[in-house]
């Protein structure tokens, strides 16, 4: 009996070993996913961010078309990465709306300047209190909101060229 006692760390410590060794072997996927997919999408009013634009509401939603909903930031490098594919699902008849997270007037300006605006309207949301309801946890993201103001699906991250026709057939098939 004592000679097994002998060996049992060594036996706890390579069972540790294993389920660490595990671990890094297949990480974890680290995305924060809203919980508000297939849900309504939360009530808000925000101002606009620049001239010309309107804010955005909870209520231009749900009007019977789809939309995509893109948080979004100037100072954002992979927004700008993502500039390009939205630009592409606009020409493709895609309505967009933006809100702008920690942001001036001024620099969205700029920043849609140099990289094209797709947005059909912009809401500032200076103190995240919009893109945290959503379930947002970073910039960019972009959601799918259905004719009837649910939430359809969420994209974390920069939209990349190879997403842009599973976009385009995933607001399809939420009209």
């Amino acid at each position: 009996m004592k000679r097994w006692l002998i060996w049992a760390p060594l036996a706890v410590f390579g069972a540790l070993f294993a389920v660490v060794a595990a671990g890094l072997m297949r990480p974890a996927d680290t995305a924060v996913h809203s919980t508000l997919v297939d849900k309504p999408l939360p009530g808000f009013e925000l101002e606009p961010m620049v001239p010309g634009k309107s804010g955005l509401a909870s209520t231009d939603f749900g009007r019977g078309a789809p939309r995509l909903l893109n948080v979004f930031a100037s100072w954002c490098i992979p927004c700008i990465a993502e500039a390009p594919q939205l630009m592409r699902l606009k020409a493709r008849g895609i309505s967009i709306d933006a809100i702008a997270i920690h942001d001036k007037g001024p620099a969205v300006v700029a920043f849609l300047r140099r990289n094209g605006d797709p947005y059909d309207r912009i809401g500032d949301d200076s103190r995240s209190r919009v893109q945290l309801s959503l379930g947002s946890s970073g910039v960019p993201e972009t959601f799918l909101i259905d004719g009837r103001g649910r939430i359809v699906r969420q994209y974390i991250g920069d939209i990349r060229a190879d997403q842009v026709d599973q976009i385009v057939r995933d607001v399809a098939a939420a009209r």
